[in-house]
């Protein structure tokens, strides 16, 4: 028997890639073969089908969303913190050519209503940056800075909300609007703090 000379991770990471760019109905096994490399039947005996391939390559996006996490755990002003990650998603959308948003929103829309394992790992994604939001938002308001009378639950769950808004606003707005609407949402997202 031989041995798998690739690894598995790596190939998630390039289906990612393709999942990212073409969305899971528009993208073929044939898409994945020449995406990752790997023949189909090297596809279905690690990843079994497209299925848990494309559940793998969610799991892996969380190392592309990490950052934003530490983000929001790093020393600073929560209000900064919140705007600073607020505006790497704007300058990310800006800076989209192939305009792929973000691949959690985009399972969100395209497979969570019809896939419990897509649903799953998709609120898994928001409640990872939920519960950052929601500790940097309580370390605003133990400073004074937000104001106490805020369910930061609430807050944060806006913000997940304002997040995802701007990644869909991102790749559905016209070009020549797409930085004033999107620096808009921004601001006044941030007048709830």
């Amino acid at each position: 028997m031989r041995t798998k000379t690739f690894e598995p991770d790596e190939i998630a990471d390039a289906a990612m890639k393709v999942f990212w760019q073409r969305g899971y109905a528009a993208t073929s096994v044939q898409n994945l073969v020449e995406g990752t490399g790997l023949s189909r039947s090297s596809l279905y005996s690690t990843f079994e089908n497209k299925q848990g391939l494309y559940q793998q390559a969610l799991r892996r996006y969380q190392a592309v969303t990490a950052s934003n996490v530490e983000l929001l755990a790093s020393s600073g002003s929560a209000k900064d913190l919140i705007r600073r990650l607020l505006m790497r998603i704007v300058e990310d959308e800006l800076n989209d050519t192939h305009r792929r948003g973000c691949l959690v929103a985009n399972a969100t829309l395209e497979l969570a209503g019809q896939d419990e394992a897509v649903a799953e790992l998709v609120a898994h994604n928001f409640q990872r940056l939920q519960k950052a939001l929601e500790k940097l938002i309580q370390r605003g308001q133990e400073s004074g800075e937000v104001a106490a009378k805020k369910s930061p639950r609430a807050l944060a769950r806006f913000f997940v909300n304002t997040m995802q808004g701007l990644r869909v606003l991102g790749k559905g707005s016209p070009p020549q609007q797409r930085q004033q609407c999107l620096t808009e949402v921004v601001d006044v997202a941030l007048d709830t703090l």
